[in-house]
């Protein structure tokens, strides 16, 4: 009898564990963009659900930076928009799912081990990003045309941050 009320009793717990714990699943457009390489930069983060529809949008200047280093920050910048976004939805990162996609064919396929990394400050960018990534159920990366809708909206973040910043420095 005892046996039967303990087994009752976790199975219980895993039932409502299950009902609590809501497993989300997001689209990320991110891009990072430079006026001159290295020049200016600025990263812009779209984060969607599965219908491709809006839930976050971020935006920033990173300073002076290289277009990939300003792919790879956006990338960053991204997954821990995402992290923070489950959390507020009721979820953890570690029960997230990502579809990541990025204009940058260089940064995705060394996100994806197809590419070798030659460049230092890339290097260190590219470990961080493994090491963010493991917060998270599952990453996915697809390079995209920055025409795409998504990446459209990303590319537009960039640029708006970068005229605010362009504006801001000429008063």
């Amino acid at each position: 009898m005892f046996f039967v009320r303990h087994y009752f009793s976790l199975f219980t717990f895993f039932l409502i564990h299950i009902k609590l714990t809501r497993a989300m699943k997001f689209k990320m457009y991110t891009d990072g963009g430079a006026r001159g390489n290295p020049g200016p930069a600025a990263v812009g983060v779209l984060i969607c659900n599965e219908d491709n529809e809006g839930l976050h949008e971020y935006a920033e200047t990173i300073g002076e930076a290289t277009n990939n280093i300003a792919e790879y920050r956006a990338f960053l910048a991204g997954l821990e928009q995402a992290g923070q976004l489950a959390v507020k939805l009721g979820a953890r990162a570690s029960e997230t799912e990502l579809e990541c996609f990025l204009d940058s064919e260089l940064v995705v396929r060394q996100l994806q081990g197809k590419y070798k990394i030659k460049n230092y400050q890339l290097q260190k960018l590219y470990d961080q990003a493994k090491t963010a990534e493991r917060e998270f159920a599952a990453i996915s990366y697809t390079h995209l045309r920055r025409e795409a809708n998504g990446m459209r909206l990303a590319d537009q973040l960039v640029n708006h941050a970068l005229d605010t910043a362009e504006r801001k420095s000429r008063r």
